[in-house]
C-alpha cells in the first residue's frame, strides 16, 4: 500500500456544521494515520503536544496565522485551528477546511493537522461552541488573538474560559492604549490558571537582557540601589506609542520594588514620572518621542539609566540604530572576508579578520617578495597596505544596539551587538514555550497601566 499524500486527504466544505467539521477531522486523522503506517504496522498513537487556536479579522491576517503556525508544527506536533471571525457578514454560515499540513523540506508530512473555519453572521459570537468539540483532550489550549481582542465582551470571556492562555501583539492593537490597559485589568482580575502573552513584550528581550547583564557582576549589584534616574526614548508620537516604553520601565520598577508617587505628560510626548525607592529615595523616570528613520512608531529607540554608588557615579546607555559618523577607505581583503550584514557589528567581525589575514601576510611578506622578484629580503619591498573599514547606512542598520557604560573615571565601554529581526513564528513560539505563563511579564504589564494611567 502506498502513502497517500497530504492533498489527497484535505477536506473542504461550504456552509457545513461543526459536527461535519469533526467527523472530517476524524476521517482525515484515521486516514492519514494508516497511510502513514501501511500494512506493516499498526496505525500509530496520535502525537499533539498543544492546540493553538488562531482567530483572524481578515484573509491577511489568516495568512498570518496559518503561516505561523505551520512552522512551529514543523517541529511541535500540534492542532492548529485558524478562525476568520467576520461577524458583520450578516449570512451566518461555516465555511471550513482539514488538512494534514505542514510538509517538510523533504516531502514528509508531519504529524499536524491544521483546521480553518471561516465563520461569518452571529455565528462568530459563540466562537468557544465552535472551537470547543474540536479540541484535543490533555493538551493546552492557546489563544492566539491577531488582531485586537474585544476586551469585556461575551465573546472573549467564553474563549477565555476554554483555553490555558491568551496570546495577543500589543504593537498592533487598534486602539493602542485602552486596549492595553484593558489587557491590564485581564492580568489583575482573571483567574490565576489562565496565562498571558504579548509579542512585543518578547521584542523587548534584547534592551532587557542587556539590561541585566549590566547589573549581572557581583561587584555592581550595589548600583542597583543607587539609581536615580531612567531615561526611555520612543518613536512616534501619542499615548499609544508609549506602551513600549512603559512596558520596559514597568519591567524595571516592578523588580526594584519602587513606588509610583506622581507623573505628568507635556508636550512631544515627554513624560515624567517619579518613584520612591527604599529609604524614601526619589527615582525619576522619563519618555521622550523622537524620530527615527528606520525604528517603526512606538519602538524603544534609547535607554538610559544613571546613579550614583559609593560616591561613584555610573550610566549606562542602549540605543538603537545609533548616529555614527561615515568613515571612508579601501580595505584590504573585503573580497575575502564580507561582513555578512550592512551594520557596525557585521564590518566589525570582518574588519577582524581582514587585520587577522594582513598581519600573517606582512609575516611572510619578505619571503614572498624575494621569491616573486629575486631581490634581497629587506630591499625594494612594497608600501605596507592598510586595512580601513567602511561604515555604511543601509535599512538594516536599525537591528544594531550600541551599549556604552560609563563607571566613575574609568574609560568608557563601549560594545556593538547586532540583533537580527525574529519572524513572528520564532516569537511566538517563545511565548508558547513559557505556557505564556510569565510572571515577569505579569507584573511589568501591571506597573505600566498604573504608570500610564497617572499621567
Amino acid at each position: 500500500m502506498s502513502a497517500a499524500s497530504p492533498a489527497e486527504s484535505d477536506w473542504h466544505g461550504e456552509d457545513v456544521t461543526i459536527a461535519a467539521v469533526l467527523d472530517a477531522l476524524n476521517r482525515v486523522r484515521h486516514g492519514f494515520a494508516r497511510a502513514e503506517a501501511g500494512d506493516e504496522e499498526q496505525p500509530h498513537p496520535r502525537n499533539c503536544v498543544m492546540t493553538l487556536v488562531s482567530v483572524t479579522p481578515n484573509s491577511v491576517e489568516e495568512t498570518r496565522a496559518i503561516l505561523a503556525s505551520t512552522a512551529i508544527a514543523k517541529h511541535h506536533p500540534s492542532l492548529s485551528i485558524v478562525v476568520r471571525d467576520e461577524p458583520r457578514i450578516r449570512a451566518g454560515r461555516i465555511d471550513a477546511s482539514v488538512m494534514v499540513h505542514p510538509v517538510d523540506q523533504q516531502n514528509h508530512p508531519a504529524p499536524c493537522e491544521l483546521v480553518v473555519l471561516r465563520v461569518q453572521g452571529a455565528a462568530g459570537a459563540h466562537l468557544a461552541g465552535l472551537v470547543d468539540p474540536l479540541l484535543v483532550s490533555g493538551v493546552p489550549v492557546y489563544l492566539w488573538w491577531l488582531s485586537t481582542p474585544p476586551f469585556g465582551s461575551a465573546e472573549l470571556n467564553d474563549s477565555l474560559r476554554i483555553c490555558d492562555a491568551l496570546v495577543v501583539d500589543s504593537s498592533r492593537f487598534d486602539r493602542p492604549y485602552n486596549s492595553f490597559m484593558a489587557l491590564s485589568e485581564i492580568a489583575l482580575k482573571s483567574h490565576p490558571h489562565l496565562g498571558l502573552g504579548d509579542l512585543q513584550w518578547e521584542r523587548l528581550a534584547p534592551w532587557r537582557e542587556t539590561t541585566a547583564q549590566f547589573f549581572s557582576p557581583a561587584e555592581r549589584r550595589g548600583l542597583l540601589s543607587g539609581v536615580g534616574e531612567i531615561g526611555i526614548d520612543y518613536a512616534g508620537e501619542g499615548r499609544g506609542n508609549r506602551v513600549g516604553a512603559a512596558l520596559l520601565a514597568g519591567w524595571l520598577v516592578s523588580a526594584l520594588g519602587w513606588k509610583l508617587q506622581r507623573a505628568a505628560g507635556g508636550g512631544g510626548g515627554v513624560v515624567a514620572a517619579i518613584y520612591q525607592a527604599e529609604g524614601w529615595r526619589p527615582i525619576q523616570v522619563a519618555f521622550r518621542s523622537v524620530t527615527k528613520s528606520h525604528v517603526m512608531p512606538g519602538e524603544v529607540s534609547a535607554l538610559r539609566i544613571a546613579g550614583t554608588s559609593a560616591g561613584q557615579s555610573f550610566s549606562l546607555s542602549i540605543q538603537r540604530d545609533p548616529e555614527r559618523s561615515r568613515r571612508s577607505g579601501g580595505a584590504v581583503f573585503s573580497d575575502l572576508h564580507p561582513a555578512g550584514g550592512e551594520d557596525d557589528a557585521g564590518v566589525e567581525l570582518a574588519h577582524r579578520r581582514a587585520a587577522q589575514h594582513l598581519n600573517v601576510h606582512e609575516k611572510n611578506r619578505e619571503a614572498l617578495h624575494h621569491t616573486a622578484t629575486g631581490d634581497a629580503p629587506g630591499e625594494s619591498l612594497p608600501s605596507r597596505p592598510k586595512v580601513l573599514v567602511s561604515e555604511r547606512r543601509r535599512a538594516d542598520t536599525s537591528d544594531v544596539l550600541l551599549t556604552m557604560i560609563n563607571i566613575g573615571d574609568s574609560e568608557t565601554l563601549r560594545h556593538v551587538q547586532r540583533v537580527p529581526p525574529e519572524d513572528e513564528a520564532a516569537i511566538l513560539q517563545r511565548v508558547l514555550f513559557m505556557g505564556a505563563r510569565d510572571k515577569v511579564f505579569n507584573r511589568s504589564l501591571i506597573a505600566a497601566a498604573e504608570l500610564l494611567r497617572a499621567i
